[in-house]
């Protein structure tokens, strides 16, 4: 997770979301700033007394209120991956446990605490939550917080899949007679037989996905750029990485289903294989609305 950790960060800090870098920035800037206005206001005190003395006290007032608001709509880049990732942690257990109810009831604290049993939806409903209630405490736009998340989030989904493939949990796929089928003797739900190794290739299409964010990332900042010195409207929307990223990432859990082991109770499709086309469908919704919402 260091990965998609620096990944958060270096996106917070190239869009001006950073509350480390920015936010000591604009605190070192307005404390020069109160600095140089004192050294006058005391010049001027020394003049003209009583009036002087209260023009520098409002002056100091103000270059302390802009300092606070030079903080205000920034975030710190650890507080998005510590609160999502235990938020994502719990909800993608609750959700795995919930969806075999008659298990849970029968062994309740074996199901809970069970070093294995997480379901990708449940933990990004979870993680998209906590996101969203981070932002609205910190004064963050919703959808240039999801842009920004989007590339770390993408990361760290296949860094964790890396997890799955060497404890053999059972996200393997079906038997297989390709050179780089693999068995899980020894693993949490362990065969003997060759099968794909799914979460290798999860890991695979999760860092492309990353990649192609964070160049649309790079593409849409630009943009943002370019229509502000032109007062133009933005030609990438707020939002789009984040449409590409459900899009994306949606169609890519729904195809590694069709060669997964899970059972397909829900017309003929897993609940994971369900969820991603749920995703997939929301990030081409927010796309098109996103696309009319400039016209």
């Amino acid at each position: 997770m260091l990965g998609a950790y620096f990944v958060l960060r270096a996106d917070l800090a190239r869009r001006g979301l950073s509350a480390a870098r920015s936010g000591a920035n604009a605190g070192k800037s307005a404390s020069g700033r109160g600095s140089k206005n004192a050294k006058a206001a005391a010049k001027v005190t020394a003049k003209t007394g009583a009036a002087a003395k209260a023009a520098a006290k409002s002056a100091g007032a103000g270059h302390a209120a802009k300092a606070d608001r030079a903080g205000a709509g920034r975030i710190e880049a650890e507080t998005l991956i510590a609160i999502p990732c235990l938020a994502g942690i719990i909800g993608a257990k609750l959700y795995h446990v919930l969806e075999t109810p008659q298990d849970l009831l029968a062994s309740p604290l074996e199901e809970l605490f069970s070093p294995y049993g997480f379901a990708w939806f449940g933990g990004f409903l979870a993680g998209l939550a906590a996101f969203i209630w981070i932002g609205r405490r910190k004064g963050v736009p919703l959808l240039e917080l999801f842009d920004a998340g989007s590339p770390a989030a993408a990361l760290g989904y296949g860094i964790g899949r890396i997890g799955c493939l060497l404890s053999g949990d059972g996200d393997y796929g079906i038997p297989t007679s390709l050179p780089w089928g693999m068995s899980f003797p020894n693993g949490l739900v362990p065969t003997t037989e060759r099968v794909h190794p799914t979460p290798i290739y999860e890991f695979i299409a999760a860092c492309a996905i990353a990649w192609i964010l964070w160049r649309l990332g790079a593409r849409e900042i630009a943009s943002w750029r370019v229509s502000k010195e032109a007062g133009a409207v933005r030609a990438l929307p707020a939002g789009i990485v984040f449409a590409v990223y459900l899009l994306l990432t949606g169609v890519a859990r729904f195809l590694v289903e069709f060669i997964r082991i899970n059972p397909r109770p829900f017309l003929g499709m897993s609940n994971a294989q369900a969820a991603g086309l749920a995703s997939a469908i929301a990030g081409g919704a927010l796309w098109w609305w996103l696309a009319r919402a400039r016209t």
